[in-house]
């Protein structure tokens, strides 16, 4: 267990945590440019496994220390699996286990993006719920410049959060582009200068946590998230059923009951 809302800090070699007004802020931390290896890899495997276990923790914000979010994998790590295919892929296995817990999450995940975003720090970023980018941030798949391809789930995330062209256009030639330009094709969903970016984030990890229920918010999330491997059919009944379910809640009851009332309903998260 990492802590609680009294703002507990956890340090670990690359990856640090904090937990205030019931957020987990993680921080990765591994200069110069917080490069994902396979120790920090499990290390905020580590990290989520533990935010989800902390019934105080109601959401969960991502960013990177310094000027950069996570600037890709390292390199110099891969340069060890040449001439073997089945570390290769381990790695890429490794690193997919991870963005996939982290989309998998019952508790709304935020990334929040201040500077270079490049490779597995853009998979990184595209596994978390919700992107607040700086305007100058950098986002691209550079790995085709390398003669690779993305690895941890990059090639599959960026077509379903943009559209397939733009993915294809993004992954094929490597190049990069900027936060206004990820807001643009729907990669990011807010964008503002460096320096509000964390701030921005906060507020919107803070608004989850303190103002909502997490017993809707985990069934939104979910509805949301099951919905895209279903049809519309499968889909709908499921959001009836969770619609359902709700109104079994206290929660709901309050809520509803305190709109009547005109106040701000008191969530118990029951």
């Amino acid at each position: 267990m990492i802590g609680d809302e009294r703002g507990i800090r956890i340090n670990l070699t690359n990856v640090h945590v904090e937990v205030v007004n019931r957020v987990g802020r993680i921080v990765i931390d591994r200069p110069p440019v917080n490069a994902l290896n396979r120790p920090t890899i499990l290390e905020l495997h580590q990290i989520f496994d533990s935010t989800q276990a902390n019934v105080e923790i109601k959401a969960v914000l991502v960013t990177g220390k310094g000027k950069c979010f996570v600037a890709g994998a390292d390199l110099k790590e891969l340069t060890e699996v040449f001439d073997d295919q089945a570390k290769a892929e381990e790695i890429s296995r490794e690193g997919q286990r991870l963005l996939d817990k982290i989309e998998r999450s019952r508790k709304p995940v935020i990334a929040a993006i201040n500077g270079a975003c490049l490779g597995g720090g853009l998979e990184l970023a595209m596994s978390c719920h919700m992107r607040i980018a700086a305007e100058e941030a950098i986002f691209g798949l550079p790995e085709i410049k390398v003669g690779i391809i993305p690895g941890y789930g990059g090639t599959q995330r960026l077509a379903k959060l943009t559209n397939r062209a733009k993915a294809l256009e993004l992954i094929l030639t490597g190049e990069a582009i900027d936060g206004m330009e990820a807001a643009r094709i729907g990669l990011v969903n807010q964008v503002c200068p460096a320096n509000e970016v964390l701030a921005r984030a906060v507020a919107l990890a803070e608004a989850i946590a303190l103002e909502r229920s997490s017993v809707s918010v985990e069934r939104a999330l979910d509805a949301v998230l099951a919905g895209t491997k279903m049809t519309s059919e499968e889909g709908q009944a499921l959001e009836a059923q969770y619609f359902g379910e709700l109104f079994m809640t206290g929660d709901a009851k309050e809520g509803i009951t305190a709109f009547l009332e005109k106040r701000k309903p008191d969530f118990h998260d029951l």
